[in-house]
This record gives C-alpha cells, structure tokens and sequence, in this order.
C-alpha cells in the first residue's frame, strides 16, 4: 500500500520540523486554559548571544504571575494579556498571551524585534514561527521561540478570554514563547 508509506514519510516530516510540532501545541495547549496555574518560579539569569536583546530590569514575574521579559527570553509587545503557561519538559515552558492587536501587525512587530523574517507555517489559520535560540535534543524539549496565531480566520470572534468578566471578552491574536531552559540563558 503506497499511500500508507506516504502518510508515514510525511508525518515524519511533520514531526521533525519542530516549528510545527510547536504551533500545533499551541493549539493543545490554549485549549487547557481553565487548568489551574503551576507556582511560579525563580526567574533565571537573561540569555545572551542570542541576537537578542533582552532588559534586565523587571527580572521578577509580576503580581499576576506574567513573567518577565528576562524569563522569556524575548521582547514582549507592550498591550499582551498574560494568559498562562504550561511546563514543556526540560526546564522549558509555553507562555501564553493574548492580543487585540491584529495578527499581521503582531507579526510585523516581532520581524522588526527579532530581526527575523520567520515563517509561515500554516496559511488556515495564519500561524507564523519564530525561532530565537538553537534546538539541543541533548537538553531541550522543543526549540525555543515565539508563535503567532491568528484566532479571526474564517469569521470567528476569537479566542475566548480564559478570565470571566474581564477585558476583552475575546483575543483576535494569541502568541505563544516557549523559553530556553535555564542552563541554556546563562
């Protein structure tokens, strides 16, 4: 049966380009937004050599547990609702922020911050990957990096404020940051 083999071959693929493998988590991992949170942890030391530039002020997590820009490891654009994050294994974790700010504008800002072109890896819905430090399989889970994803496509509202009562009820953008352990900032 060739179509077997060729449905292997091509989830192989799709496996081993850990850009997709994390924009699908996103997907996953937004869905489990009414979980409870994890404690927080000591901030680590910001990352370095990276192209990155990251402030060292604000290094602890605010009162609402949003991490620091040193923690993340990336630049934060400045109106993201912190939403929650989740551990990815191996010192790693998936932050999740919410946006009003229109999918295209979001990626716009992170090209210019990143200085990146990064890519397109799904048209339907628009998800757009960023990667801001090299996968070592030795020590890490996923590779790190920042993922847009538009939550308007096909005529939808967006994606549902996890926070009853509060503004706004809905996110057009949701952008995902998976951080580089803590051995790999310093």
């Amino acid at each position: 049966m060739p179509e077997s083999g060729l449905y292997n071959t091509n989830m192989r693929r799709l496996m081993r380009c850990p850009s997709l493998v994390a924009a699908g988590l996103i997907c996953a991992g937004a869905s489990l937004v009414a979980q409870t949170a994890r404690p927080a942890q000591p901030p680590p030391a910001p990352r370095t050599g990276t192209g990155v530039t990251v402030p060292t002020a604000a290094a602890q997590p605010a009162a609402d547990g949003r991490p620091s820009e040193a923690e993340l490891g990336v630049p934060l654009y400045p109106n993201v609702v912190y939403l929650r994050s989740y551990d990815a294994g191996r010192g790693q974790k998936y932050y999740i922020f919410g946006s009003t700010v229109p999918f295209a504008e979001m990626v716009t800002y992170y090209r210019n911050v990143l200085k990146e072109k990064g890519d397109l890896v799904f048209e339907v819905p628009p998800t757009h990957t960023f990667e801001t430090g090299r996968f070592r399989e030795e020590t890490m889970a996923f590779p790190p990096g920042v993922t847009v994803k538009d939550y308007t496509f096909s005529g939808s509202a967006g994606y549902p404020n996890p926070k009853p009562g509060t503004q706004p009820e809905r996110f057009p953008t949701l952008v995902q940051i998976v951080s580089a352990p803590a051995a790999a900032r310093k």
